[in-house]
């Protein structure tokens, strides 16, 4: 009976460390932002290296929706910051929105910090990127999670077979990726910039791609503000997320509390689940207007979008935590 127990025991134990190495898998992920015309970008990046740091995201590139000259750097100066200075990165095509930061933080961080990658060009076209990581992944494998224009995202979906896959775009992203969490939209309805900006590439995404999508809608991120314990605790010194958020906080009078996390709460989503932060409201986005504005179909299937489950106080505190991330010594 001893030796029984024994083999019981011991096979218990095999089973609960199986157990929580399932639910401690990190999660594949790619990161793809227009990061620049606003700093919540800045936020989302850091809980990205910062849920990788902790075993919970393994990040396969970080990818620019936006096409403005720096971009490319932008985003090599935070991987790098982080100790992933290898990354690859991927640019948006020459028909992408080219809009950037009025409060002129990007350009003082690429000053002030080192990065190997200059110029857009130095960096890898991203549907290329894209087709060439999703290529070598096992199926069902990959989250993208969208915090920017739905540009990338798009061109993929019409991508066809290259030397990476012989498979179409649409083909690819159903066989490789697992579901899509976007920053996108306003729900049940309404105007939201990074659908507005790019409204036909998010209205072919939305409609045709065959995978599961989580909207973050406007009004997660609108009440959620923060950066404030970031930029007042003295003991964070030289970093570039801190340079962000100080510089324009510092210009804008709607900040003087914090800045909206609209895109943390995306990155959040995307590798750490919804629950217990939110409720999944399921359907699919309607056919969007000319205007780019957003309406929701309750009979819809395979899409969500997040609504409230915990006060949203309690993701606040989470996120500032989490942006005040240093990197590994």
């Amino acid at each position: 009976m001893k030796i029984r127990s024994f083999l019981l025991l011991v096979a218990f134990c095999f089973a609960m460390n199986a157990l929580a190495q399932k639910r401690t898998k990190p999660v594949n992920i790619i990161f793809d932002s227009d990061i620049g015309p606003d700093y919540d970008d800045v936020g989302a990046i850091t809980i990205l290296h910062a849920l990788a740091d902790k075993g919970e995201a393994n990040i396969l590139a970080t990818m620019a929706s936006n096409r403005y000259e720096g971009i490319a750097a932008v985003l090599n100066v935070f991987n790098t910051y982080f100790k992933r200075p290898d990354l690859p990165i991927g640019v948006a095509g020459q028909k992408a929105v080219n809009a950037r930061d009025g409060q002129h933080w990007t350009d003082t961080i690429l000053a002030r910090y080192p990065h190997t990658i200059k110029t857009n060009a130095d960096a890898w076209d991203a549907v290329k990127l894209y087709r060439k990581i999703l290529a070598a992944q096992p199926d069902h494998s990959v989250t993208i999670v969208t915090i920017g224009f739905l540009t990338n995202i798009s061109d993929l979906l019409n991508s066809s077979a290259d030397e990476y896959s012989k498979l179409s775009g649409k083909e690819l992203i159903q066989k490789k990726v697992k579901q899509l969490v976007s920053m996108a939209g306003r729900f049940p309805s309404g105007n939201e910039f990074n659908v507005i900006m790019d409204a036909p590439a998010a209205n072919n995404v939305f409609q045709n791609i065959d995978i599961s999508i989580i909207y973050s809608g406007f009004e997660i991120g609108e009440k959620i503000k923060v950066g404030l314990p970031l930029i007042n605790d003295a003991s964070i010194k030289n970093s570039p997320v801190k340079d962000v958020f100080s510089i324009a906080m510092s210009k804008s009078k709607d900040d003087a509390g914090g800045r909206m996390s609209w895109d943390e709460t995306a990155v959040l989503v995307a590798i750490k689940g919804s629950e217990p932060y939110y409720d999944l409201y399921p359907g699919k986005m309607a056919p969007l207007a000319a205007d780019g504005k957003n309406t929701w179909d309750d009979n819809g299937k395979g899409q969500a979008y997040l609504t409230e489950k915990i006060d949203h106080q309690q993701v606040q505190d989470l996120i500032n935590q989490l942006i005040m991330h240093q990197p590994k010594k």
